[in-house]
């Protein structure tokens, strides 16, 4: 089993999209898992109400129960694959774990795309639903790019 983990900066908006988008890409490969954590979370904070109507209504996967993870080094040690929303939260991950650096990228730059992941964090559903659209295509190249690799 190959394991990714998205990471974000409070685990309610993006990593919580991606982990969702790539475990539902993946139902049926039990060759890959996805989760997620932040680096900043607020304690006792969940999915957003706009993450989660956005990942409800495309692919039927309910996070309203689903709480924010605080991102911890026994993460990076139990992952494959560590992906990240920025490249700026990249960079603070492999200053501060120097160890794990050689399984942390951002997702963008792990697909060979340009740009961050655009964070939605308290705008209108519409900037949600951009910010799913293109965690979801950079997903389907991760996918391609892991089943390439023969990682899966």
């Amino acid at each position: 089993m190959k394991r990714v983990l998205f990471v974000c900066t409070g685990n309610t908006c993006r990593s919580p999209m991606a982990e969702a988008i790539l475990n539902s890409f993946a139902k049926d490969d039990s060759s890959i898992s996805a989760s997620s954590a932040g680096i900043s979370i607020f304690p006792g904070s969940k999915t957003s109400p706009n993450s989660r109507e956005v990942v409800l209504k495309s692919i039927g996967i309910d996070l309203k129960d689903r709480n924010a993870v605080q991102l911890k080094e026994s993460h990076l040690e139990e992952q494959d694959l560590i992906l990240t929303m920025t490249e700026s939260i990249k960079l603070a991950l492999t200053s501060a774990f120097p160890f794990y650096s050689n399984k942390i990228f951002s997702l963008s730059e792990y697909v060979e795309e340009k740009g961050d992941v655009v964070d939605p964090f308290g705008g209108e559903l519409f900037l949600y639903e951009k910010t799913y659209s293109q965690l979801e295509k950079l997903i389907g190249k991760l996918i391609l790019k892991i089943k390439g690799e023969g990682i899966l």
